[in-house]
């Protein structure tokens, strides 16, 4: 008697509310990205209306600034978007955060809002930084923009009213990707000591031939073809060679000991879902801290395009403990 196991392109199923949200989504979200349509979504981005600060303020419960500090050696200027609670009676713990858009696109006040969630529970300083994007700007641009943020913003912590033990680095997708090179090279480069990293569904591995990679190709948002044509724009032709810095793609790294504490969260219909499953084995083998969860039904980037439904309050929820915990708010 023979059975037939299921093959590893067999996708799993999306979450019947966010299978909802994704049907609606897809009228205008394609799952597919190559790299013709880049200059498209670029100008669909333009179309959209940025935060404005009256927006980041929350009626007054934000301080908000932008500033324009020194970039890596030899280029420009990095702009920071500052938010400061109110009244709040310094020093802060604060999230340095990195935006999501594939490496492609977006800016420092994509993905804003949820970060400001937290900070307004929990009374935190949020930096947001604002980088060079591929193709024009390749590897190593981006991170050491991001990087040198972050060295400007712990060296001004007190400038800031930010307390420089209590510093964690956050951000999804692309900017979950540069969060977790941040800690890397923060470790590596004796850079800021970081309280911790959250790294929500970050693109982790350039090599993009893990089985979800394979099961969701043509499905949800960021498939395998997105995800090609985001990680050659910031690689070119070194993508998936035997030569890729972990500060490109931290799936890369091979010693991942002495990291601060990491949440990672992911979606199991997405992309992401086993690169992101295999950093956190990878940081509990190196003997580190890490909290996996891996949403039952998730597409990638579900919390922010369906934040009604309940798993994705669900994440949520599981992301504003994390922070409690370790920065002790």
């Amino acid at each position: 008697m023979s059975s037939t196991l299921p093959t590893a392109a067999t996708p799993p199923p999306f979450d019947p509310e966010l299978a909802a949200a994704l049907a609606v989504l897809g009228e205008t979200l394609p799952s597919s990205l190559t790299p013709d349509m880049i200059p498209i979504l670029r100008a669909g981005m333009t179309n959209v209306p940025s935060v404005p600060d009256e927006a980041l303020s929350r009626g007054g419960a934000f301080q908000v600034e932008e500033r324009a500090v020194p970039g890596p050696d030899g280029a420009p200027d990095v702009s920071l978007l500052i938010c400061r609670p109110a009244g709040a009676v310094a020093p802060l713990a604060a999230v340095y955060h990195t935006h999501g858009g594939g490496m492609i696109t977006g800016d420092n006040r994509v993905g804003i809002e949820g970060v400001l969630d937290w900070a307004q529970e929990l009374q935190l300083v949020v930096v947001s930084v604002e980088y060079r994007l591929a193709p024009e700007h390749p590897h190593p641009a981006p991170v050491e923009d991001c990087y040198a943020g972050l060295v400007w913003t712990a060296a001004h912590a007190v400038e800031l009213g930010i307390d420089p033990e209590r510093i964690i680095v956050a951000g999804a997708s692309a900017g979950g990707g540069l969060a977790a090179a941040l800690a890397l090279m923060a470790r590596d480069r004796g850079g800021p000591a970081l309280a911790g990293q959250v790294l929500i569904c970050p693109m982790l591995d350039d090599r993009n031939d893990t089985p979800s990679s394979h099961q969701m190709a043509g499905l949800g948002v960021w498939d395998r073809t997105a995800n090609e044509t985001g990680w050659t724009a910031l690689l070119g032709d070194s993508r998936g060679g035997p030569d890729v810095s972990p500060y490109a793609a931290p799936a890369r790294a091979t010693d991942l000991s002495g990291l601060p504490p990491a949440f990672i969260d992911v979606g199991s219909a997405e992309t992401f879902r086993d690169e992101d499953v295999a950093y956190a084995g990878a940081i509990w083998r190196a003997g580190g801290s890490a909290e996996l969860h891996v949403w039952p039904g998730g597409f990638h980037g579900f919390d922010l395009m369906a934040p009604q439904a309940a798993v994705s309050q669900d994440a949520r929820a599981a992301r504003l403990r994390w922070l409690r915990r370790v920065l002790g708010g």
